[in-house]
């Protein structure tokens, strides 16, 4: 009975709290506890700026829910958007500390911290600083999420450092190469889908708009780009997610202004869990 209460209750967790789940950027909950998440994610442009051609990047990982308070993943990714044939990019670690929950009926504001870091063999591209196969660097940053009924706002602020070796080198590069930035986020999710909850096994579908932001800590190069997405959830354990990012301000030399992210994610509740 212990056990099944507990599922039950990890189950109106994920679907409670759906609508922060956001697709292109993280929230300061955490998966659940003791739970396991598969996710694969494909980023794809249309038209890049180095090939001129379709190009995108593959990105599995795998994440875990330590405790309630944290979690952690490890990833990778297998893209062509820095070379000629489809290739291992890199590989990529993130952590998240939730340090600070006010929890109430249909409501919560929490704040979490979170590192990541990633390890690439991309050649070194563009303005733009990414961690996601781009860059080789660390990142460190808060996250302070409020949910209020079947709307959640979410903000985040971080400082990213890239770790590349032609930082040290004495070499002139030209353009003037970018090493380090300050990134900030602006998310919103509603629940649009179902209007009531009468079983777990109910398709949510999210709406999401998010602002994503970097400014350049070497110079005035910066951008700001708007990415909506839709998001369905099924059986309270798999998700579907479909977003599409855009450029709306910034003077950065990038891939692309634009581009599309898809991904799918199935989550296994109390994975991690010992049994008796």
């Amino acid at each position: 009975m212990k056990k099944l209460l507990c599922c039950i209750l990890s189950l109106l967790a994920v679907k409670m709290y759906g609508q922060e789940l956001y697709v292109f950027s993280e929230p300061a909950s955490n998966l659940p506890a003791n739970s396991i998440s598969v996710k694969i994610t494909d980023h794809f442009v249309i038209s890049d700026n180095i090939y001129n051609r379709f190009s995108h990047r593959l990105m599995p990982q795998v994440q875990f829910g330590i405790s309630k308070k944290f979690m952690f993943n490890i990833g990778g990714t297998f893209a062509n958007m820095h070379t000629p044939d489809f290739r291992y990019e890199s590989v990529r670690f993130y952590a998240k500390y939730r340090f600070l929950s006010k929890d109430d009926i249909h409501k919560h504001f929490r704040m979490a911290a979170f590192l990541d870091a990633s390890a690439t063999k991309a050649p070194f591209h563009y303005d733009e600083i990414t961690l996601m196969g781009d860059k080789s660097g660390i990142e460190a940053g808060i996250i302070a999420t409020q949910l209020w009924n079947k709307f959640a706002l979410s903000g985040a602020i971080s400082h990213t450092q890239v770790l590349d070796k032609s930082r040290n080198d004495k070499v002139i590069y030209v353009p003037t190469r970018l090493y380090q930035s300050i990134n900030y986020s602006l998310s919103g999710g509603y629940l649009l889908f179902p209007k009531e909850y009468t079983d777990y096994k109910q398709t949510n579908l999210n709406l999401y708009a998010e602002l994503l932001g970097e400014q350049s800590l070497d110079s005035k190069k910066y951008c700001l780009d708007l990415a909506p997405a839709i998001q369905l959830i099924f059986n309270s354990n798999t998700k579907l997610n479909l977003g599409y990012r855009f450029q709306v301000s910034g003077n950065m030399n990038r891939m692309t202004n634009n581009s599309w992210q898809v991904s799918f994610e199935r989550t296994f509740l109390n994975a991690l869990k010992k049994r008796k």
